[in-house]
Parts: C-alpha cells; sequence; structure tokens
C-alpha cells in the first residue's frame, strides 16, 4: 500500500464523516506516532509531516552524530561514517534528519494502523452526534426518510446521520415512503451500546410547540407565551398561551388572518384540531375555556380531590365530550382536574335513557352513540343526522334508523 493511497483512504474516510481538516490532522499525527515510537522507541525523536489534502505523509528520524563505534542506539544516534553517506559535510554533534517510508513499516503494521485511525474516527464521530443532538433536544429537524421498518423509521439528516423515529412517536395517519422529507422534534438521545440514537418525534407536545414558534412570529419573539399543550396527536389538541402585552391578542396572533397560520400547522400534523385558547390561573374559566367549543353552564369544583362537576344544557354535553371523548380528555388534562359533565335537568324532563332501546336498537350502536357523549334519546335527536354522521362510526341508513326509532318515542 503507497503512501498516497493509505492518506487518500483517510481523506474519503474524512469526507464522509464529515470531520474538520484540524481535527483529522490531529488524529493522523497521534495514530502515526503511536506506529512510529513503537518501532523505533519512546525516546526516538520523530518529525510527522501530514497534508491530507495532498495526500502527502512524511516521517523524519531525528538523530544525533556520534564517532564511529560510539553508537549505543541506533534509533537516537547515528555513526560519523553512516552520517557522511547522506551528506559529506556532517560533522559530530550535529542532528541528522532522515526520512522513514512507510513500507518500512510492513503491511502488517499498515493495516494495523489504518485500523486504529478507523476506530479512533468513528469514536470521535459518535461523541460528535451525541452532544451535537444532545444540544438540539426540543428542536425540530427536517430529514429524508431512508428505510421504514415496522416497528421504526430511519431517517438520514443533512449530513447523513442515521435518526431513528418510533412507531408510537408517529402520528397514526402518517405515511412515508423512501425519500420523503419530513419534520420532526429531537424527542431524546440515548446511548446503546456505547452507540449514540438519536430519537425524533412528531406526537410529543414540544413538536407542536416549536411548529407554532416557525409559524407565528409573536411566539418565536416571546411576545406569545404557550403555558401549556395536550394531544392526542392526530386528532385534536388544545394550547393555552398567554401574552404579557394588552395590545396583543394571544389567541388570534396563533390562529391568524382567516386561520392563516394555523392552517399550515393542522396541515403537518395530519389534520389535527387545534383549539387555541387563552390561559388564566382562575380554575373555574380555564375549564370553561377548556370545554370550548361546548358552552359551560355552572362549573363546581373540589379543590382537594382537584374534580370539577360542569353543568351544561343538553345539546352541549356532546360537544363538551367530543368524538371519542377526546375533548374532555384534553381538558381534564389542560387544567388538571377530573372534569365530569351532568346536564341541567331543569331543562328537560320529556327524555328517555338510550339504554331502554335496547330491544330496538343493536348495543353495539348505543354504545357508539355514548361514545360521543349522548345516553339519551332526545341528546341524539338534537344532534341531527348530519352531524351524527360525522361523529360516529355509523352508515347514513343506521342514523336515519335510529333516529325515526327516537322520535317516534319522544313523540309519544
Amino acid at each position: 500500500m503507497s503512501t498516497v493511497n493509505l492518506i487518500e483512504s483517510f481523506g474519503e474516510f474524512k469526507d464522509l464523516k464529515n470531520i474538520d481538516r484540524v481535527t483529522m490532522m490531529g488524529i493522523l499525527e497521534d495514530v502515526f506516532r503511536g506506529v512510529v515510537k513503537k518501532r523505533f522507541g519512546e525516546e526516538a525523536k520523530v518529525d510527522i509531516i501530514i497534508n491530507p489534502d495532498k495526500g502527502d505523509l512524511e516521517i523524519w528520524l531525528n538523530r544525533i552524530i556520534v564517532e564511529d563505534g560510539m553508537s549505543e542506539d541506533d534509533n537516537l544516534e547515528i555513526e560519523l561514517a553512516e552520517a557522511k553517506k547522506i551528506e559529506p559535510d556532517f560533522e559530530v554533534g550535529e542532528e541528522v534528519s532522515q526520512e522513514v517510508k512507510i513500507f518500512d513499516f510492513g503491511r502488517r503494521n499498515i493495516l494495523s494502523l489504518k485500523q486504529n485511525l478507523q476506530s479512533r474516527i468513528m469514536e470521535l464521530e459518535k461523541d460528535h452526534l451525541y452532544n451535537k443532538y444532545k444540544e438540539r433536544v426540543g428542536e425540530i429537524i427536517t430529514g429524508e426518510v431512508y428505510q421504514i421498518w415496522k416497528r421504526e423509521t430511519l431517517i438520514l439528516d443533512d449530513e447523513g446521520n442515521e435518526l431513528i423515529m418510533p412507531k408510537d412517536q408517529q402520528i397514526k395517519v402518517d405515511f412515508f415512503k423512501k425519500g420523503d422529507n419530513v419534520r420532526a422534534v429531537v424527542w431524546k438521545v440515548e446511548m446503546r451500546n456505547n452507540t449514540p440514537v438519536v430519537i425524533l418525534s412528531r406526537t410529543a407536545p414540544e413538536f407542536l410547540e416549536k411548529l407554532f414558534e416557525q409559524e407565528v412570529p409573536e411566539v418565536a419573539d416571546g411576545l406569545i407565551t404557550i403555558k401549556r399543550i395536550v394531544r392526542e396527536p392526530g386528532e385534536r389538541a388544545k394550547v393555552a398561551v398567554e401574552s404579557y402585552d394588552d395590545r396583543i391578542d394571544p389567541v388570534g396572533a396563533c390562529v391568524g388572518m382567516k386561520g392563516s397560520r394555523i392552517h399550515g400547522i393542522v396541515r403537518e400534523l395530519r389534520n389535527e384540531n387545534i383549539d387555541v385558547i387563552n390561559f388564566t390561573s382562575n380554575d373555574q374559566l380555564l375549564i370553561q375555556r377548556a370545554l370550548s367549543p361546548a358552552k359551560i353552564g355552572n362549573i363546581k369544583l373540589d379543590l382537594e380531590h382537584k374534580r370539577a362537576e360542569v353543568y351544561m344544557k343538553p345539546d352541549q354535553v356532546a360537544l363538551a365530550i367530543g368524538k371519542g371523548g377526546h375533548n374532555i380528555k384534553l381538558a381534564g388534562r389542560l387544567t388538571g382536574y377530573e372534569i365530569d359533565v351532568y346536564r341541567e335537568t331543569d331543562e328537560v324532563t320529556d327524555d328517555v335513557a338510550l339504554e331502554d332501546f335496547a330491544d330496538e336498537i343493536d348495543q353495539w350502536i348505543i354504545d357508539e352513540l355514548k361514545g360521543i357523549g349522548c345516553d339519551t334519546a332526545r341528546s341524539v335527536v338534537e344532534i341531527g343526522q348530519e352531524e351524527l354522521v360525522k361523529r360516529t362510526d355509523l352508515e347514513e341508513e343506521t342514523v336515519i334508523e335510529v333516529l325515526r326509532v327516537l322520535k317516534t318515542e319522544l313523540d309519544k
């Protein structure tokens, strides 16, 4: 293996791993010096000159000239007769610099040297990757999908580093194919078997927070503060915001003119519904806002057990609970209260529980209606056919038949 080829191979490795020139030259010198010291001894005076750009590597052994027959260590001293073969004018006491060819080390040492170098660079690259992404935890990055497995997706960043996005950190409706660009937040960095593993997430609240920073200048500038974020990824999210400047409407600024700012975030999150509300330290008011779009009548708080009894008109119950119970669940997480919803009973007395229709309506249909917050006949009828089709997984024909049965009973 020639010197030029050896250095060229190192140069390619340097480019692949994106290591700066100064660091690379330092590693090269350390590795070569170790081999040289092993060959000539620890006390040997050796100069190593490296120019990776040109493929140059020079090793010079420096020895002191002594009288003929007086040399005690050929690696430290050279006899005068030998020195004069290099330069006739040399005298005793002077220093002779003699180039050592890499071939003198032998093929085995050269291969060992290359392996040591690669090992050093790999360790450096691991440290570089770990430190780089440890500082970027919580930041959004854009990468390219390289490989898709059952439990995770492999993503490459702009330097070719391999990043992992587990299946449970992807939005349920996410669908990627090789070559796609994907945005995600750096969720955490772990060391597994002495190798750094960078884990990305699209379901973490931090991802939504950083999207707001990118889309809403007032959030990025600190004029608007995001106080709390809760998510059911791909379904619904609630964001509580606050501004210390009375001239700024935090909700309006986050939503944008005709929803221009929030729409970009919603599209990135695969049409996840995002409710932006004004934060307040008043628990009752915060619960009222968190249950939006439902309109609240009265709230009773149990501060000791962090429970809230919320009363509202029957037609608002389904809105408060939301499809799949997401709205009330997120409201509870946002406010820190266990929320129970009750109908204001003085509003409606001529109602019938859905369970009373078990002989006419299949139980799975009743369960589906209960899942959107309806447990009485009138609560279902008041939502209407179109909304029922949207909020449930029921076929339109099924909804029509259910409404017919319920209306018939209510009309009696």
